[in-house]
């Protein structure tokens, strides 16, 4: 342990003297006194190795375990990282977790301690430990809530088609095509309804702005407007613009498919309706 005079700067605490607690990188600490983890790749740049991905030489870096010992700058590791994590694109391993490699492609070089990641801010640290979860969630044959805003990870039973969101949203909804629980078959995107209504039966009503001005489907529209599932693995999706061109975000998916037809993405699709 380390002592240093200084000044804390937090609001009312008249501290003035720092405490630092050095822990080996060669070997994981336990304890009850541990209040940190090792991030044992990071280290000081003493021989000047240039950065893999900037060429930049800068320490500390972060030395991936792979056979060459590849290096990378922390600035460049982040952005590797987030990227990554954008793009859901993290490796799940059994053993490990939620993880990347070394970026050169390395075998055998996960990254094995995933404490590493908070490098990326409390923030995307955050996203990052979520979506694990999720990978984890739909790995097991789970599904996530459907539900704009809420993505929580449910195990229902494998003959159960009605499924609650229970410690989430409350949300009731068929695991099969993941819109609002029904009885009987699942119907097809933008199926059904009535062509007219009215005593007469000759005053013509949009079938769409009807299930629009149903007070009970609310909920259930808003689902089927922002929300599709990816027709491979079922990952919910939502569209924000651009193309109808989707590719699953899931990284042991990466199904393409047709916004559209929910589909695979096809020459078809491509001709008829690309942009809308």
């Amino acid at each position: 342990m380390l002592q240093i005079s200084g000044t804390c700067e937090t609001v009312g605490c008249n501290g003035n003297v720092a405490e630092f607690f050095f822990k080996c990188r060669a070997h994981e600490t336990s304890g009850e006194d541990d209040s940190s983890v090792a991030l044992y790749l990071v280290r000081a740049n003493l021989p000047a190795i240039p950065c893999l991905a900037c060429t930049e030489v800068s320490s500390p870096v972060v030395v991936f375990e792979c056979e060459d010992a590849h290096v990378m700058c922390l600035d460049c590791f982040v952005t590797y990282c987030v990227s990554r994590l954008n793009e859901r694109q993290f490796t799940r391993n059994l053993e490990i977790g939620y993880t990347l490699p070394c970026p050169i492609g390395c075998q055998d070089s996960l990254i094995r301690e995933v404490h590493h990641f908070k490098l990326m801010g409390d923030n995307n640290y955050e996203r990052y430990q979520r979506w694990g979860a999720e990978e984890a969630v739909l790995a097991a044959g789970g599904v996530l809530c459907p539900y704009p805003g809420c993505g929580q990870g449910i195990i229902a039973d494998e003959d159960c088609r009605r499924v609650v969101c229970v410690g989430g949203c409350g949300y009731v909804f068929c695991k099969l095509c993941l819109q609002g629980y029904h009885i009987g078959e699942c119907e097809p995107e933008g199926g059904g309804g009535p062509n007219f209504v009215g005593g007469s039966g000759t005053f013509a009503v949009d079938p769409t702005r009807a299930a629009g001005s149903r007070w009970d489907e609310a909920s259930s529209l808003a689902i089927r407007v922002t929300t599709k599932p990816c027709p491979k693995c079922r990952t919910p999706t939502e569209r924000d613009g651009g193309c109808m061109h989707m590719v699953c975000t899931r990284s042991s998916c990466n199904f393409h498919w047709c916004w559209v037809c929910q589909t695979e993405w096809t020459r078809e699709c491509m001709g008829a309706h690309w942009f809308g």
